[in-house]
């Protein structure tokens, strides 16, 4: 699971370099640094995180960056706890941390606000905008400026084990756990919070940077509160904290994950291997279609980089997220691109699990940038595995999420 999770520039001259520095994240992008790199000298020392499992991807990009640019070295390595604690990594001492590092969208407020990243050039989102999807953009975009150049796209869908379930058995929840057995953490917000939003809650309004704009503590959100206790008496529901155990087991035939285990469930389940969108959920009554939150990785500039680093930090975050990097890691970690013409390669447009995060990413909700996403995180998990046990009792239920939406809309 990817958890998903502030700056005015410190002097003009950091500006000045940053506009030097840019350049776009797709397949133009290479073309654009060698335009940059036979007009001004690219040199420095930069130092690179990203997560373990990347390492040897990012190791075959590098080496083509510093053949290109000899005159900048590159120090990868991996990051101290995954890019999904970049926040706190970095936060830690941001002058220690690397110039260049991998983040997901929803943390790109929050260190924006800290100071910890530098905006993108004109230029740059010029070619960030031109050369990816526009959720991408989008995702990357903080009080109108851009801090990210985005390389993966992540949301949840649903594996099964088809020799357990047939196609038509996991179009609807209800008809997969008659059928089958999911196994589904509900102490995890990234997986089951999305409910709230299927329900017809908002979170941070509908551009989802709107501080006053959530609606959870509402009749939509009583109604996700006792979708969530249903489960608890629901036999072809499991919870569990190792979904991949399970399914390996044989003791459950679906599991929502994102497509960074991909490579796993295809392992495990061999010919038996089947993906899809989620599943529709009755709420009130009513079939509705399950949403995700949909993630975009990006990898983003330290500000406290030295100046004389900083057009090389530039440089490399742009080389390793463009056309060429998106694809390197989709081949070799399955991550899901998001410049267009990678995503119309043929190899994508004939895989399943592009296909189905693409369809799930068109019926579900941007992970906000808000810097209260962190307060998002740390409270949800008491509300709906509190309505799956039965701890928050049906009477209570608008007391406790008026409760959390009053903890996560404070400045």
């Amino acid at each position: 699971m990817k958890l998903w999770k502030k700056v005015i520039m410190g002097s003009a001259s950091l500006v000045a370099i940053t506009l030097l520095a840019a350049c776009g994240s797709g397949s133009s992008s290479s073309d654009s640094s060698t335009k940059s790199s036979t007009a001004t000298k690219i040199s420095g020392d930069v130092t690179l995180w990203v997560d373990t499992a990347q390492v040897p991807s990012y190791k075959k990009l590098v080496a083509s960056f510093e053949k290109k640019y000899p005159d900048v070295n590159v120090k990868l390595t991996q990051s101290p706890n995954g890019s999904s604690n970049a926040k706190t990594d970095v936060g830690k001492d941001p002058a220690k941390a690397a110039d260049v590092f991998q983040v997901p969208n929803d943390q790109l407020g929050q260190m924006a606000e800290a100071g910890y990243i530098n905006p993108l050039s004109p230029d740059a989102e010029k070619e960030v905008k031109a050369d990816n999807i526009d959720m991408a953009a989008t995702a990357m975009t903080w009080k109108d400026k851009m801090y990210g150049y985005p390389w993966a796209q992540q949301a949840n869908i649903l594996y099964y084990n088809k020799s357990k379930l047939s196609a038509d058995d996991v179009k609807s929840w209800d008809s997969l756990t008659a059928k089958g057995v999911i196994g589904l953490d509900f102490t995890v917000p990234y997986n089951v919070y999305p409910v709230f939003l299927t329900a017809g809650t908002k979170l941070y309004g509908d551009d989802g940077e709107t501080l006053d704009g959530s609606t959870v503590a509402s009749d939509e959100g009583v109604a996700a509160m006792k979708w969530f206790a249903q489960q608890k008496a629901n036999k072809g529901v499991m919870q569990t904290s190792n979904a991949l155990n399970q399914l390996k087991a044989g003791k459950v035939g679906a599991i929502i994950d994102g497509p960074w285990d991909a490579t796993n469930i295809k392992n495990l389940l061999g010919d038996n291997f089947a993906v899809t969108t989620l599943p529709t959920l009755t709420i009130n009554g009513e079939q509705k279609q399950m949403q995700a939150f949909i993630g975009v990785m990006a990898f983003a500039v330290n500000s406290h980089t030295a100046t004389k680093n900083q057009k090389a930090a530039q440089t490399l975050a742009a080389w390793v997220t463009n056309k060429a990097g998106q694809t390197e890691l989709y081949k070799s970690q399955g991550q899901i691109p998001v410049n267009k013409e990678a995503l119309d390669a043929s190899d994508v447009k004939a895989d399943p699990v592009a296909v189905a995060v693409d369809k799930q990413s068109a019926v579900s909700t941007l992970m906000p940038k808000m810097p209260q996403m962190a307060t998002v995180w740390n409270d949800a998990a008491a509300l709906t595995n509190g309505a799956y046990t039965g701890s928050i009792k049906a009477a209570d239920y608008m007391t406790q999420l008026q409760k959390f939406q009053d903890a996560i809309s404070k400045k």
